[in-house]
């Protein structure tokens, strides 16, 4: 059975070049918009992993990955973001997040983040 990733950003260009790269490497993806969206999915249908922006339309990333940590607190998840954090506000926001990666990041890496995260691949060096 293909590993689920819930993928969460307000820019449809940036979710639909996740999603077909993800199921290309043989992932299921659910790629939403929204927090609304995104709780709706994680309670019907747990990702393995999820995959969010931090900044969306409706809300902060950070935060919504905070919620779904409640609803999922065994399932990790990558912040991807094109702001710049000094190193403490990259501590705080670790503690949130399994793995923080600006947006300019090349998609093999992603991947590979994922795949670590989802124990499918080797550990990524800091």
């Amino acid at each position: 059975m293909k590993r689920h990733i819930l993928i969460i950003d307000d820019e449809e260009d940036i979710r639909s070049l996740l999603q077909a790269t993800f199921e290309r490497q043989d992932y299921r993806v659910t790629a939403v918009a929204n927090k609304q969206e995104a709780l709706k999915v994680a309670r019907a249908d747990a990702p393995a992993l999820i995959i969010s922006d931090l900044q969306l339309a409706d809300e902060d990333g950070l935060v919504v990955l905070a919620e779904l940590k409640q609803v999922l607190p065994l399932v990790p998840s990558i912040l991807l973001t094109g702001m710049l954090f000094t190193p403490k506000a990259i501590e705080t926001i670790e503690k949130t997040v399994s793995a923080y990666l600006p947006k300019t990041t090349r998609v093999a890496k992603i991947i590979q983040v994922a795949r670590t995260l989802l124990g499918a691949g080797e550990p990524v060096a800091p």
